[in-house]
């Protein structure tokens, strides 16, 4: 079976293809029954249709599918789901076995409607800008944004906030006179006093009598009186430029021996009180610049005292840390209210110190947005990650979708465990919702207020059959998934996927046979990685270890005390290298990672595709020679040979490292010469695939070149596995550089 395949075309990876047709069996699988679905997978071939799709009666509410029984006679269909008898809608009167509408077509198994419902206002994006930055920080920062603003569609309304020791949200009708109203850094506003002091919010209307909506055009704006504050780009470019040029560093003094006074808590709280109140259910985002740690006000992270350092990992475990706690609820409270309210929050950290990710991850991992580490706002990682944010397609549309809803429908044999990825509960609870909780559970409808065509949800389910309901032979088991988003042209949209699976009797070979171990890894990194944030790191690696020997003993074929005679089928043969990889991973492990480093590594586990969270997991290792082509070798320090280039992808770095050898022939200048043409083309063959790497990333991972024994080395030699140490070098013959380890 072609898994990939199968993505390209549904988007979908099933951990079991084949399904168990009992819970017990199930359960003996170890992995459970789930799917990684990745909402707007790429199909460029299969442009959206223009109308309305054909649902069941409520409360089913699935959306027709090539797996539904039709009546072409009667003009009826039978949805699989709940089995009721549906009526065709009068346009589909010529319907026939040799005229059917696309979305019964098999290879339409995903398919995109473009619905008649439009958004009466166009994306909002509102800019959360910190000001306590050195000089050349804030001039980079400032020149990304005024580029941002070329990139953003013309219609896209856009704001201003600006923080450090107060928080300052600006006019932009204003182009003579800029104004701007000033809000206490210290203090935290709820949404009526925010309302009060901007007069805004749902009494208050600012839409010209009589305006009619044009076709195709947004329907009069209903901003609930932020039209001061939030314009479209086409009216307010030049206003927002040359507020922006004219941006200064915070005045506020800062003492020797203490942090700037930076209100980062009060800025989000005064941007999402403003967004929900002025759009609710409109798609928007709030993208925030931190360069530093919150110091005053709600959700401070760390005092203005220098001379107390930033939380550790040690700190949060032992509850030692003054400030955490009641930050992370301070910015759950905030993420429930913009996820709600359907606008998503992305946060960008220009700082070589923690600036209190551990803190607002759930405002970004609970709305869709994105998370991006870098060192400095003069770095190309934070330019191009920025950029890449507004990235368009052929129609010169974002490639983003807003205020997304995800629904699952599942046949009754089948119930729905819960999610783990970039979004919150909805709330929906219906028959076919488990007891079982894995992830975000209790819901068979979750919301995202902001999906890519990268971002990747786990989806867990279980098998509800108990021993004597036995299944009609060729029976299948059915999962629909219907997205509803509004596109960045303001349409909405409904793309919908829908995939069978047989069922098999538990002790058929066909169950392990359509084993998926690339999918399966990743689902169970996810759980593990969820698991993680709320329990210890040691009960957690025991579960790991555990569920990988249950399924050694179900799949695997062996004799009692013979450690030789342990074999594993192929489909299953990597599986156990994946989990090697993943316990020593700094997912789990916190070890060299800071909290805000781990939030952010966790952040991009849980929202990429099959292919990304194995690299981020096990990542691949080219090597280059004149034996032969590149070829993959093993994450071992023996691969690490004078006379080679190797090529690692980790996912969030690309390194080039160069042996002892070849380091010492390219300084000596040897590829310049023309006799040494073959090191030449060495040489600059790992160049290309690293760039070939770099060209679609988000966040742009960081590019390390470095020689054997040089310090940027350690990138590379801790992700090695040791095996031949000091202590054991001459073991292996010789090959490869030996590596220090604790022991």
């Amino acid at each position: 079976m072609d898994f990939e395949a199968i993505e390209d075309q549904d988007g979908v990876r099933c951990a079991w293809n084949v399904l168990p047709s009992t819970r017990i069996e199930a359960t003996r699988g170890v992995v459970p029954v789930s799917t990684l679905y990745t909402l707007l997978k790429d199909r460029p071939d299969y442009p959206p249709v223009m109308y309305e799709p054909v649902m069941c009666k409520a409360p089913c509410r699935a959306v027709l599918n090539p797996y539904c029984q039709i009546d072409v006679r009667g003009k009826l269909w039978i949805c699989p789901f709940c089995l009721q008898r549906n009526q065709f809608p009068p346009h589909y009167k010529d319907i026939a076995q040799n005229n059917l509408p696309p979305e019964l077509h098999p290879r339409f198994t995903t398919i995109e409607y473009g619905l008649s419902r439009r958004s009466p206002i166009p994306p909002v994006f509102m800019f959360v800008v910190d000001t306590c930055l050195e000089e050349e920080e804030l001039k980079a920062l400032k020149d990304s944004l005024i580029l941002a603003l070329s990139l953003l569609p013309p219609n896209a309304l856009v704001g201003l906030i600006t923080f450090g020791t107060m928080v300052q949200l600006h006019e932009l009708g204003h182009q003579d006179c800029p104004k701007s109203y000033v809000f206490r850094g210290s203090k935290d506003y709820n949404v009526k006093q925010i309302q009060e002091m901007l007069g805004i919010g749902a009494g208050i209307r600012n839409q010209p009598p009589g305006a009619q909506q044009q076709p195709g055009q947004f329907a009069p704006q209903q901003t609930y009186g932020a039209d001061r504050f939030v314009q479209p780009v086409e009216q307010c470019e030049f206003t927002l430029t040359s507020i922006l040029e004219q941006l200064q560093r915070d005045p506020w003094p800062v003492p020797n021996e203490k942090r700037p006074l930076r209100s980062t808590g009060a800025a989000v709280a005064v941007a999402v009180g403003m967004m929900e109140s002025a759009f609710p259910n409109a798609g928007g985002r709030i993208i925030m610049f931190c360069g530093g740690p919150a110091t005053q006000g709600p959700g401070m992270v760390v005092s203005p005292e220098l001379r107390e350092p930033m939380r550790s990992h040690h700190d949060i475990e032992k509850d030692t840390s003054r400030y955490y706690r009641k930050a992370v609820k301070f910015y759950e409270g905030l993420a429930k209210r913009t996820a709600a309210a359907g606008h998503a929050v992305d946060i960008f950290s220009g700082c070589l110190d923690q600036v209190g990710l551990a803190e607002m991850k759930c405002l970004v991992n609970w709305t869709g947005g994105h998370m991006v580490l870098a060192d400095s706002f003069v770095t190309t990682i934070f330019k191009q990650s920025f950029q890449r944010v507004f990235a368009k397609d052929d129609q010169d549309q974002l490639r983003m979708g807003f205020n997304a809803t995800l629904e699952v429908q599942t046949t009754k044999e089948l119930k729905v465990c819960g999610l783990i990825g970039p979004g919150i509960s909805a709330n929906k609870k219906t028959a076919i919702v488990s007891d079982t909780e894995i992830g975000v559970g209790s819901t068979s409808a979750w919301r995202l207020a902001a999906v890519t065509p990268q971002t990747t949800v786990g989806i867990y389910f279980e098998v509800a059959n108990q021993q004597s309901q036995a299944l009609q032979p060729g029976s299948r088991g059915l999962i629909q998934y219907v997205t509803t988003y509004q596109h960045s042209s303001g349409q909405y949209r409904m793309h919908v996927t829908t995939i069978a699976r047989n069922w098999a009797e538990g002790s058929s070979p066909e169950v392990p046979a359509s084993f998926d171990q690339e999918a399966a890894a990743v689902l169970m990194a996810r759980i593990a990685v969820f698991k993680v944030e709320a329990d210890e790191l040691a009960g957690v690696l025991h579960w790991v270890d555990r569920m990988l020997i249950r399924l050694c003993q179900k799949f695997g074929d062996y004799r009692r005390d013979d450690q030789a005679s342990f074999r594993l089928p192929n489909n299953f043969s990597m599986y156990p290298h994946f989990m090697y990889y993943l316990r020593r991973s700094q997912f789990l492990h916190v070890f060299n990672s800071s909290p805000d480093e781990t939030a952010f590594y966790r952040h991009c586990l849980f929202r990429e595709d099959t292919s990304n969270s194995l690299t981020m997991i096990q990542p691949p290792l080219l090597s280059y020679g004149f034996e032969g082509p590149p070829a993959p070798v093993h994450l071992d320090s023996v691969s690490m040979k004078p006379d080679v280039i190797l090529l690692l992808d980790t996912y969030f770095h690309i390194l080039i490292w160069h042996g002892e050898t070849i380091a010492e022939w390219r300084n000596a200048g040897y590829h310049d010469q023309p006799e040494y043409e073959n090191l030449k083309l060495l040489l600059e063959a790992p160049v290309d695939d690293a760039q070939a790497m770099l060209v679609d990333r988000m966040p742009v991972p960081r590019y390390v070149v470095c020689d054997q024994n040089g310090s940027q080395a350690r990138f590379l030699v801790s992700k090695l596995n040791p095996s031949t140490s000091y202590n054991n070098a001459s073991q292996y013959g010789g090959g490869g550089e030996a590596v220090l380890t604790d022991d």
